[in-house]
Protein backbone atom coordinates (compact mmCIF):
# COMPACT_ATOMS: atom_id res chain seq x y z
CA UNK A 1 0.00 0.00 0.00
CA UNK A 2 2.86 2.29 0.94
CA UNK A 3 4.69 1.51 -2.33
CA UNK A 4 1.56 2.32 -4.34
CA UNK A 5 1.19 5.63 -2.48
CA UNK A 6 4.77 6.65 -3.29
CA UNK A 7 4.31 5.55 -6.90
CA UNK A 8 1.30 7.82 -7.37
CA UNK A 9 3.11 10.65 -5.60
CA UNK A 10 6.06 10.24 -7.98
CA UNK A 11 3.72 10.31 -10.98
CA UNK A 12 2.14 13.55 -9.72
CA UNK A 13 5.58 15.15 -9.15
CA UNK A 14 6.78 14.02 -12.60
CA UNK A 15 3.60 15.34 -14.23
CA UNK A 16 3.98 18.69 -12.45
CA UNK A 17 7.62 18.87 -13.56
CA UNK A 18 6.68 18.20 -17.19
CA UNK A 19 3.96 20.81 -17.03
CA UNK A 20 6.52 23.44 -16.01
CA UNK A 21 7.44 23.58 -19.70
CA UNK A 22 10.66 25.43 -19.01
CA UNK A 23 13.60 25.36 -21.41
CA UNK A 24 16.46 23.03 -20.50
CA UNK A 25 19.48 21.92 -22.51
CA UNK A 26 19.44 18.51 -24.14
CA UNK A 27 20.74 16.54 -27.10
CA UNK A 28 18.91 15.77 -30.36
CA UNK A 29 19.37 12.06 -29.70
CA UNK A 30 17.24 12.37 -26.53
CA UNK A 31 14.24 13.05 -28.75
CA UNK A 32 15.27 10.71 -31.57
CA UNK A 33 16.74 13.38 -33.85
CA UNK A 34 19.98 12.78 -35.76
CA UNK A 35 22.56 15.20 -34.32
CA UNK A 36 25.16 14.53 -37.02
CA UNK A 37 22.61 15.19 -39.79
CA UNK A 38 21.57 18.49 -38.18
CA UNK A 39 25.10 19.80 -37.61
CA UNK A 40 26.36 18.86 -41.07
CA UNK A 41 23.38 20.44 -42.85
CA UNK A 42 23.27 23.65 -40.80
CA UNK A 43 27.06 24.10 -40.88
CA UNK A 44 27.01 23.78 -44.68
CA UNK A 45 24.22 26.34 -45.17
CA UNK A 46 25.71 28.92 -42.78
CA UNK A 47 29.31 28.50 -44.01
CA UNK A 48 28.14 29.08 -47.58
CA UNK A 49 26.12 32.13 -46.50
CA UNK A 50 29.10 33.69 -44.69
CA UNK A 51 31.38 33.04 -47.68
CA UNK A 52 28.83 34.80 -49.91
CA UNK A 53 28.59 37.70 -47.43
CA UNK A 54 24.98 37.21 -46.46
CA UNK A 55 26.27 38.18 -42.99
CA UNK A 56 29.64 38.09 -41.19
CA UNK A 57 28.30 35.82 -38.45
CA UNK A 58 25.16 34.23 -37.10
CA UNK A 59 23.72 32.35 -34.18
CA UNK A 60 21.04 29.65 -34.17
CA UNK A 61 19.09 28.21 -31.25
CA UNK A 62 16.46 25.50 -31.63
CA UNK A 63 14.34 23.97 -28.89
CA UNK A 64 12.27 20.83 -29.36
CA UNK A 65 9.96 19.52 -26.63
CA UNK A 66 11.33 22.23 -24.31
CA UNK A 67 14.90 21.01 -24.78
CA UNK A 68 17.49 23.24 -26.43
CA UNK A 69 18.89 20.68 -28.85
CA UNK A 70 20.96 23.08 -30.94
CA UNK A 71 22.69 26.32 -29.98
CA UNK A 72 25.62 27.29 -32.10
CA UNK A 73 27.50 30.45 -33.09
CA UNK A 74 29.18 31.02 -36.45
CA UNK A 75 31.60 33.56 -37.85
CA UNK A 76 32.48 36.99 -36.54
CA UNK A 77 30.85 40.31 -35.67
CA UNK A 78 32.40 41.92 -38.77
CA UNK A 79 34.34 40.75 -41.82
CA UNK A 80 37.68 41.66 -40.24
CA UNK A 81 37.41 38.37 -38.30
CA UNK A 82 38.45 39.90 -34.97
CA UNK A 83 35.48 39.36 -32.63
CA UNK A 84 33.99 35.89 -32.79
CA UNK A 85 30.25 35.45 -32.37
CA UNK A 86 29.59 34.09 -28.87
CA UNK A 87 26.50 32.28 -27.58
CA UNK A 88 25.62 35.06 -25.13
CA UNK A 89 26.04 37.97 -27.56
CA UNK A 90 23.27 40.55 -27.71
CA UNK A 91 21.57 41.41 -30.99
CA UNK A 92 19.48 44.32 -32.20
CA UNK A 93 16.38 42.30 -33.11
CA UNK A 94 14.72 45.09 -35.17
CA UNK A 95 11.06 44.30 -36.02
CA UNK A 96 11.06 41.18 -33.86
CA UNK A 97 10.57 43.89 -31.19
CA UNK A 98 6.96 44.13 -32.35
CA UNK A 99 6.01 40.70 -31.02
CA UNK A 100 8.26 40.73 -27.93
CA UNK A 101 7.74 44.36 -26.86
CA UNK A 102 4.30 45.91 -27.29
CA UNK A 103 2.46 42.73 -28.30
CA UNK A 104 2.74 40.79 -25.01
CA UNK A 105 1.57 43.94 -23.20
CA UNK A 106 -1.38 44.32 -25.57
CA UNK A 107 -2.32 40.66 -25.11
CA UNK A 108 -2.20 40.95 -21.33
CA UNK A 109 -4.35 44.09 -21.44
CA UNK A 110 -6.76 42.27 -23.74
CA UNK A 111 -6.91 39.44 -21.19
CA UNK A 112 -7.79 41.98 -18.52
CA UNK A 113 -10.55 43.57 -20.60
CA UNK A 114 -8.66 46.85 -20.86
CA UNK A 115 -8.29 46.64 -24.64
CA UNK A 116 -10.91 45.61 -27.20
CA UNK A 117 -9.83 44.47 -30.65
CA UNK A 118 -13.02 45.46 -32.39
CA UNK A 119 -13.75 48.97 -31.18
CA UNK A 120 -12.19 51.92 -33.03
CA UNK A 121 -8.49 52.33 -32.26
CA UNK A 122 -9.30 56.01 -31.75
CA UNK A 123 -10.68 55.02 -28.33
CA UNK A 124 -7.05 54.47 -27.27
CA UNK A 125 -5.38 57.01 -29.56
CA UNK A 126 -7.57 60.09 -29.19
CA UNK A 127 -6.10 62.21 -32.05
CA UNK A 128 -7.66 59.77 -34.54
CA UNK A 129 -11.16 60.63 -33.35
CA UNK A 130 -10.96 63.75 -35.50
CA UNK A 131 -9.57 62.00 -38.57
CA UNK A 132 -12.35 60.83 -40.87
CA UNK A 133 -10.13 58.23 -42.57
CA UNK A 134 -8.92 56.75 -39.27
CA UNK A 135 -11.58 57.19 -36.60
CA UNK A 136 -13.32 53.86 -37.31
CA UNK A 137 -10.28 51.64 -37.92
CA UNK A 138 -10.13 48.84 -35.35
CA UNK A 139 -7.10 47.47 -33.51
CA UNK A 140 -7.79 44.07 -35.10
CA UNK A 141 -7.45 45.57 -38.59
CA UNK A 142 -4.27 47.39 -37.58
CA UNK A 143 -2.55 44.42 -35.93
CA UNK A 144 -3.41 42.21 -38.93
CA UNK A 145 -2.04 44.87 -41.33
CA UNK A 146 -5.46 45.10 -42.92
CA UNK A 147 -6.16 48.78 -42.19
CA UNK A 148 -4.62 50.38 -45.28
CA UNK A 149 -2.11 52.42 -43.26
CA UNK A 150 1.13 53.72 -44.76
CA UNK A 151 3.95 51.21 -44.33
CA UNK A 152 6.59 53.64 -43.03
CA UNK A 153 7.47 57.30 -42.63
CA UNK A 154 11.14 58.34 -42.88
CA UNK A 155 11.32 60.70 -39.92
CA UNK A 156 15.08 61.03 -40.35
CA UNK A 157 14.42 63.44 -43.23
CA UNK A 158 12.98 65.87 -40.67
CA UNK A 159 16.28 66.22 -38.81
CA UNK A 160 18.62 66.39 -41.82
CA UNK A 161 19.45 69.54 -43.78
CA UNK A 162 19.89 69.44 -47.55
CA UNK A 163 23.64 68.98 -47.08
CA UNK A 164 22.82 66.01 -44.77
CA UNK A 165 24.06 67.76 -41.64
CA UNK A 166 21.81 67.59 -38.56
CA UNK A 167 19.37 70.39 -37.75
CA UNK A 168 20.41 71.88 -34.42
CA UNK A 169 16.85 72.76 -33.48
CA UNK A 170 16.08 69.04 -33.31
CA UNK A 171 19.44 67.44 -32.44
CA UNK A 172 22.28 68.37 -30.08
CA UNK A 173 25.68 66.77 -29.47
CA UNK A 174 25.30 66.91 -25.70
CA UNK A 175 22.39 66.33 -23.36
CA UNK A 176 20.83 69.54 -22.14
CA UNK A 177 17.45 70.92 -21.12
CA UNK A 178 14.74 69.64 -23.50
CA UNK A 179 17.31 67.43 -25.29
CA UNK A 180 17.53 64.32 -23.12
CA UNK A 181 16.32 61.67 -25.59
CA UNK A 182 19.47 59.87 -26.70
CA UNK A 183 19.65 58.36 -30.19
CA UNK A 184 23.36 57.55 -30.22
CA UNK A 185 26.69 58.56 -28.70
CA UNK A 186 26.71 62.38 -28.93
CA UNK A 187 23.25 62.54 -30.55
CA UNK A 188 20.45 63.86 -28.34
CA UNK A 189 17.04 64.46 -29.86
CA UNK A 190 14.63 67.15 -28.72
CA UNK A 191 12.24 65.54 -26.26
CA UNK A 192 9.20 66.94 -28.04
CA UNK A 193 10.28 65.54 -31.41
CA UNK A 194 8.08 62.56 -30.58
CA UNK A 195 5.07 64.84 -30.83
CA UNK A 196 6.13 65.80 -34.36
CA UNK A 197 6.32 62.11 -35.23
CA UNK A 198 2.87 61.50 -33.74
CA UNK A 199 1.38 64.38 -35.75
CA UNK A 200 2.77 63.03 -39.01
CA UNK A 201 1.37 59.58 -38.25
CA UNK A 202 -2.00 61.17 -37.47
CA UNK A 203 -1.96 63.01 -40.82
CA UNK A 204 -0.68 60.07 -42.88
CA UNK A 205 -2.85 58.78 -45.72
CA UNK A 206 -5.01 55.68 -45.45
CA UNK A 207 -5.80 53.53 -48.47
CA UNK A 208 -9.45 53.09 -49.39
CA UNK A 209 -8.67 49.50 -50.37
CA UNK A 210 -8.67 47.22 -47.35
CA UNK A 211 -6.17 44.50 -48.14
CA UNK A 212 -2.92 43.22 -46.70
CA UNK A 213 -0.43 46.05 -46.44
CA UNK A 214 2.32 45.79 -43.85
CA UNK A 215 2.62 48.90 -41.68
CA UNK A 216 4.76 49.60 -38.65
CA UNK A 217 3.42 53.09 -37.93
CA UNK A 218 1.13 52.30 -34.99
CA UNK A 219 3.94 50.39 -33.28
CA UNK A 220 5.48 53.82 -32.67
CA UNK A 221 2.31 54.71 -30.75
CA UNK A 222 1.86 51.59 -28.61
CA UNK A 223 4.42 52.46 -25.90
CA UNK A 224 2.55 55.67 -25.09
CA UNK A 225 -0.84 53.89 -25.18
CA UNK A 226 0.41 51.07 -22.95
CA UNK A 227 1.81 53.60 -20.47
CA UNK A 228 -1.46 55.53 -20.39
CA UNK A 229 -3.57 52.40 -19.79
CA UNK A 230 -1.26 50.85 -17.17
CA UNK A 231 -0.01 54.07 -15.51
CA UNK A 232 3.49 52.59 -15.83
CA UNK A 233 6.44 53.25 -18.06
CA UNK A 234 6.30 50.93 -21.06
CA UNK A 235 9.75 49.50 -20.31
CA UNK A 236 8.95 48.98 -16.61
CA UNK A 237 5.72 47.18 -17.48
CA UNK A 238 7.52 44.73 -19.79
CA UNK A 239 10.23 44.07 -17.22
CA UNK A 240 7.79 43.55 -14.35
CA UNK A 241 5.28 41.28 -16.07
CA UNK A 242 7.38 39.40 -18.61
CA UNK A 243 11.16 39.66 -18.81
CA UNK A 244 12.14 39.54 -15.11
CA UNK A 245 9.81 36.74 -13.97
CA UNK A 246 10.84 34.72 -17.03
CA UNK A 247 14.53 35.22 -16.30
CA UNK A 248 15.03 36.94 -19.66
CA UNK A 249 17.55 39.32 -18.14
CA UNK A 250 19.14 40.60 -21.35
CA UNK A 251 15.85 41.60 -23.01
CA UNK A 252 15.38 45.34 -23.02
CA UNK A 253 16.05 48.67 -24.69
CA UNK A 254 19.11 50.98 -24.77
CA UNK A 255 21.67 48.30 -23.77
CA UNK A 256 24.52 50.85 -23.84
CA UNK A 257 23.08 52.26 -20.62
CA UNK A 258 23.16 48.87 -18.87
CA UNK A 259 26.14 47.09 -17.37
CA UNK A 260 26.04 43.99 -19.55
CA UNK A 261 29.20 41.93 -19.83
CA UNK A 262 27.75 40.45 -23.04
CA UNK A 263 29.16 41.72 -26.31
CA UNK A 264 26.67 43.57 -28.53
CA UNK A 265 26.82 42.69 -32.22
CA UNK A 266 27.11 45.81 -34.45
CA UNK A 267 24.77 46.52 -37.34
CA UNK A 268 25.34 48.98 -40.20
CA UNK A 269 28.11 51.42 -41.01
CA UNK A 270 25.91 54.53 -41.10
CA UNK A 271 27.30 57.32 -43.27
CA UNK A 272 24.15 59.46 -43.08
CA UNK A 273 22.93 59.92 -39.50
CA UNK A 274 25.38 58.49 -36.95
CA UNK A 275 28.43 58.56 -39.25
CA UNK A 276 29.80 55.55 -37.44
CA UNK A 277 29.49 51.78 -37.14
CA UNK A 278 26.14 51.49 -35.36
CA UNK A 279 26.77 49.49 -32.22
CA UNK A 280 25.16 49.40 -28.76
CA UNK A 281 22.30 51.56 -30.04
CA UNK A 282 19.27 50.70 -32.14
CA UNK A 283 19.75 50.54 -35.91
CA UNK A 284 16.23 51.62 -36.91
CA UNK A 285 16.24 55.42 -37.33
CA UNK A 286 12.63 55.95 -36.25
CA UNK A 287 13.21 54.05 -33.01
CA UNK A 288 16.46 55.95 -32.53
CA UNK A 289 14.66 59.29 -32.82
CA UNK A 290 12.35 58.11 -30.03
CA UNK A 291 15.36 57.62 -27.78
CA UNK A 292 15.79 53.95 -28.64
CA UNK A 293 12.56 52.95 -26.90
CA UNK A 294 9.77 52.11 -29.30
CA UNK A 295 7.33 49.41 -30.32
CA UNK A 296 8.56 48.98 -33.87
CA UNK A 297 12.23 48.30 -33.02
CA UNK A 298 14.80 48.91 -30.30
CA UNK A 299 14.72 45.66 -28.33
CA UNK A 300 18.00 43.84 -27.77
CA UNK A 301 18.51 40.37 -26.35
CA UNK A 302 20.39 37.09 -26.38
CA UNK A 303 19.24 34.00 -28.26
CA UNK A 304 18.43 32.22 -25.01
CA UNK A 305 16.21 35.02 -23.71
CA UNK A 306 14.40 35.31 -27.04
CA UNK A 307 13.82 31.56 -26.89
CA UNK A 308 12.24 31.87 -23.43
CA UNK A 309 9.65 34.32 -24.75
CA UNK A 310 8.99 32.25 -27.85
CA UNK A 311 8.68 29.04 -25.79
CA UNK A 312 6.11 30.82 -23.61
CA UNK A 313 4.19 31.62 -26.79
CA UNK A 314 4.57 28.04 -28.06
CA UNK A 315 3.13 26.89 -24.71
CA UNK A 316 0.18 29.23 -25.33
CA UNK A 317 1.14 31.64 -22.58
CA UNK A 318 2.61 29.24 -20.03
CA UNK A 319 6.24 29.06 -18.90
CA UNK A 320 7.95 27.76 -15.77
CA UNK A 321 4.78 27.23 -13.70
CA UNK A 322 3.34 30.62 -14.63
CA UNK A 323 0.55 31.62 -17.05
CA UNK A 324 1.60 34.94 -18.54
CA UNK A 325 -1.15 35.25 -21.14
CA UNK A 326 -4.30 33.15 -21.41
CA UNK A 327 -4.37 30.29 -23.90
CA UNK A 328 -7.52 31.65 -25.56
CA UNK A 329 -5.87 35.05 -26.14
CA UNK A 330 -2.77 33.53 -27.71
CA UNK A 331 -4.94 31.28 -29.89
CA UNK A 332 -6.82 34.37 -31.09
CA UNK A 333 -3.71 36.46 -31.76
CA UNK A 334 -1.87 33.66 -33.57
CA UNK A 335 -4.60 32.67 -36.00
CA UNK A 336 -5.00 34.10 -39.50
CA UNK A 337 -7.49 36.98 -39.28
CA UNK A 338 -8.40 37.73 -42.91
CA UNK A 339 -7.73 34.61 -45.01
CA UNK A 340 -10.48 35.62 -47.44
CA UNK A 341 -8.31 38.63 -48.38
CA UNK A 342 -5.24 36.44 -48.95
CA UNK A 343 -3.78 37.98 -45.79
CA UNK A 344 -1.68 35.44 -43.89
CA UNK A 345 -1.15 37.59 -40.79
CA UNK A 346 -2.29 36.98 -37.24
CA UNK A 347 -2.60 39.85 -34.77
CA UNK A 348 0.91 41.27 -34.67
CA UNK A 349 2.35 37.84 -35.45
CA UNK A 350 3.50 36.75 -38.87
CA UNK A 351 2.20 33.42 -40.17
CA UNK A 352 3.21 30.97 -42.92
CA UNK A 353 2.11 31.78 -46.44
CA UNK A 354 -1.37 30.45 -47.15
CA UNK A 355 -0.77 27.08 -48.82
CA UNK A 356 2.85 27.15 -47.62
CA UNK A 357 3.04 23.37 -47.26
CA UNK A 358 2.51 22.94 -51.00
CA UNK A 359 5.41 25.22 -52.00
CA UNK A 360 9.05 24.35 -52.72
CA UNK A 361 11.62 25.75 -50.29
CA UNK A 362 12.63 28.57 -52.66
CA UNK A 363 9.06 29.94 -52.67
CA UNK A 364 7.88 29.03 -49.18
CA UNK A 365 7.82 31.29 -46.11
CA UNK A 366 9.11 30.13 -43.79
CA UNK A 367 10.06 26.43 -44.26
CA UNK A 368 7.20 24.56 -45.96
CA UNK A 369 7.12 21.96 -43.16
CA UNK A 370 6.02 24.36 -40.41
CA UNK A 371 2.48 23.83 -39.15
CA UNK A 372 -0.36 26.23 -40.06
CA UNK A 373 -0.61 27.00 -36.32
CA UNK A 374 2.98 28.29 -36.22
CA UNK A 375 3.89 31.98 -36.00
CA UNK A 376 6.76 34.39 -35.50
CA UNK A 377 8.38 37.47 -37.02
CA UNK A 378 11.45 38.60 -38.94
CA UNK A 379 13.68 41.61 -38.31
CA UNK A 380 15.36 43.95 -40.82
CA UNK A 381 18.79 43.46 -39.25
CA UNK A 382 18.74 39.74 -40.13
CA UNK A 383 16.88 38.26 -37.18
CA UNK A 384 14.06 35.72 -37.21
CA UNK A 385 12.06 33.92 -34.52
CA UNK A 386 9.39 31.26 -34.98
CA UNK A 387 7.26 29.10 -32.67
CA UNK A 388 5.46 25.94 -33.77
CA UNK A 389 3.13 24.69 -31.02
CA UNK A 390 1.97 21.70 -33.07
CA UNK A 391 5.51 20.38 -33.44
CA UNK A 392 6.66 21.86 -30.10
CA UNK A 393 9.58 23.56 -31.81
CA UNK A 394 11.11 27.02 -31.27
CA UNK A 395 13.53 28.43 -33.85
CA UNK A 396 15.77 31.46 -33.23
CA UNK A 397 18.04 32.86 -35.95
CA UNK A 398 20.22 35.89 -35.23
CA UNK A 399 22.52 37.70 -37.64
CA UNK A 400 23.63 41.20 -38.60
CA UNK A 401 22.99 40.94 -42.32
CA UNK A 402 22.96 44.79 -42.57
CA UNK A 403 26.73 44.86 -41.98
CA UNK A 404 28.40 46.70 -43.57
CA UNK A 405 25.34 47.97 -45.42
CA UNK A 406 21.63 47.23 -45.72
CA UNK A 407 22.22 46.71 -49.43
CA UNK A 408 23.56 43.23 -48.56
CA UNK A 409 20.59 41.01 -49.39
CA UNK A 410 22.06 37.55 -49.80
CA UNK A 411 20.27 36.39 -46.67
CA UNK A 412 17.14 36.67 -48.83
CA UNK A 413 18.69 35.67 -52.17
CA UNK A 414 20.09 32.47 -50.65
CA UNK A 415 16.91 31.87 -48.62
CA UNK A 416 19.11 31.14 -45.62
CA UNK A 417 16.63 31.21 -42.73
CA UNK A 418 13.93 28.93 -44.21
CA UNK A 419 16.63 26.47 -45.34
CA UNK A 420 18.14 26.26 -41.87
CA UNK A 421 14.71 25.96 -40.27
CA UNK A 422 13.81 23.16 -42.68
CA UNK A 423 16.76 21.05 -41.50
CA UNK A 424 15.15 20.51 -38.10
CA UNK A 425 11.86 19.37 -39.63
CA UNK A 426 13.76 17.02 -41.92
CA UNK A 427 15.55 15.64 -38.86
CA UNK A 428 12.18 15.05 -37.21
CA UNK A 429 10.86 13.29 -40.29
CA UNK A 430 13.93 11.04 -40.53
CA UNK A 431 12.97 9.48 -37.19
CA UNK A 432 9.53 8.61 -38.60
CA UNK A 433 10.92 6.74 -41.60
Amino acid sequence: MRTKKYFFLSVIVLSFSLNAQKLTYGNPSEINMDSLFIHQKVDSIITDAIQKQAFPGAQILVAKKHKIIFHKAYGFHTYDSIQKVELNDLYDIASVTKILGPLPAIMKLYDEGKIDLDVPFSKYWKPWQGRSDKKNITLREILAHQAGLNPYIVFLSEVLKKDKSLKSRFVKKISKNRFTSQAYDNIFVKDRFKNKMYRQINRSKVSDVKKYRYSGLTFLLYPKIISEITSQKYTDYLQEYFYKPMGANTLGFTPKNKNFTNKIVPTEIDSLFRKDLTKNWVHDENAALMGGISGNAGLFGSALDLAKMMQMYANYGYYDYKQYISKSTLKEFTKIQYPENDNRRGLGFDKPLIGNDTLPINKAYPAPEVSPESFGHAGFTGTFVWADPTNDLVFIFLSNRVYPSRTHRNIYNLNVRPKVQQVFYQAMNKTKE
